[in-house]
């Protein structure tokens, strides 16, 4: 995480191959039916992502589930604690933001911010703009906080007063940002950028290059980042094998979590794994996934 940063330069890095961003575009598939399967089990509430996302008949093992809902609870926390602390009057940018939920969640708890930003590929963003179009319970809320009946954008993009979704590449930091100013990005607001597993797919230049872009772009800015560190245990090689034959691969899996990409900009002390903070988590578990001992190692993917 970081406040105020400030950096000298950044460039937009080379794009990877098209195979490699289909392979990372099938991520988002993945980790959102597991998702669903664990919200479909209770693990955590969640009444809008069946509407974005499929139930799989496939059940997954309580790690995976576990794992999920460390990661969306921890996430939603900080979340919660940066609107809290600017009193909302802030911005989100979900740079990666796949079928995540969290615009409905915080209406429904009255923490929206000023505006709440998702970014991702095309691809991804043309599939989520028809699920919001064509159906009410996605479409309606987006709408009580707009000033016109109908949104704006094409099938790429999407934009209302409180809610917009952009298709970008996150490598090309130009038309990142051109895209996000054109939908009434303000840097002058205190901004909180989110990745989920994002970082890793991309080169540590890359990385650094985006995370630098947020630096010098924003008065304030925080930054929550959850991705795959430390992954030459077992564990790790099965996920990088079963990652690879889906064609995406972990460009930066063999960084720690204090050698992230820009991690020097804010300290080592504030990349925490997730084993070690989990067990602040289990009063939020439900009753019988509480009830199992913790993972030696929780998934990611």
């Amino acid at each position: 995480m970081a406040t105020n940063l400030r950096s000298t330069t950044f460039n937009s890095g080379p794009s990877s191959t098209e195979a490699d961003d289909e392979g990372v575009q099938g991520t988002c598939e993945d980790a959102s039916i597991c998702k669903r399967f664990a919200v479909s089990i209770g693990y955590w509430d969640d009444p809008y992502l069946q509407h974005l996302v499929r139930l799989s008949k496939e059940r997954k093992a309580p790690e995976i589930n576990r794992g999920y809902f460390a990661r969306v609870h921890g996430i939603s926390e900080l979340i919660k604690a940066f609107l809290r602390k600017t009193e909302c009057h802030c911005q989100i940018l979900n740079l990666g933001a796949g079928m995540d939920t969290t615009f409905w969640i915080l209406k429904d708890q009255d923490l929206l911010p000023d505006k709440y930003f998702e970014v991702d590929f095309p691809l991804i963003v043309t599939r989520k703009v028809h699920s919001i179009r064509s159906r009410p319970h996605l479409s309606k809320p987006i709408l009580e906080l707009h000033s016109e009946d109908t949104l704006q954008g094409d099938g790429h993009m999407l934009d209302s007063k409180r809610y917009a979704l952009i298709g970008a590449d996150l490598r090309d930091l130009a038309t990142l940002e051109e895209k996000l100013k054109k939908c009434n990005m303000n840097t002058q607001l205190p901004t909180l950028l989110v990745t989920e597993c994002v970082l890793v797919y991309m080169t540590p230049e890359q990385s650094a290059n985006l995370i630098k872009w947020a630096a010098n772009s924003f008065e304030t800015a925080m930054f929550i980042s959850y991705e795959q560190v430390n992954m030459d245990d077992r564990f790790g090689q099965i996920m990088i094998e079963n990652l690879r034959r889906s064609l995406a691969n972990l460009v930066s899996a063999e960084a720690a979590a204090a050698d992230l990409p820009g991690a020097d900009m804010w300290g080592p002390e504030c990349c925490p794994g997730l084993v070690s903070v989990y067990p602040t988590f289990q009063t939020s578990l439900p009753r019988a996934a509480a009830a199992l001992p913790a993972p030696v190692s929780l998934p990611v993917k």
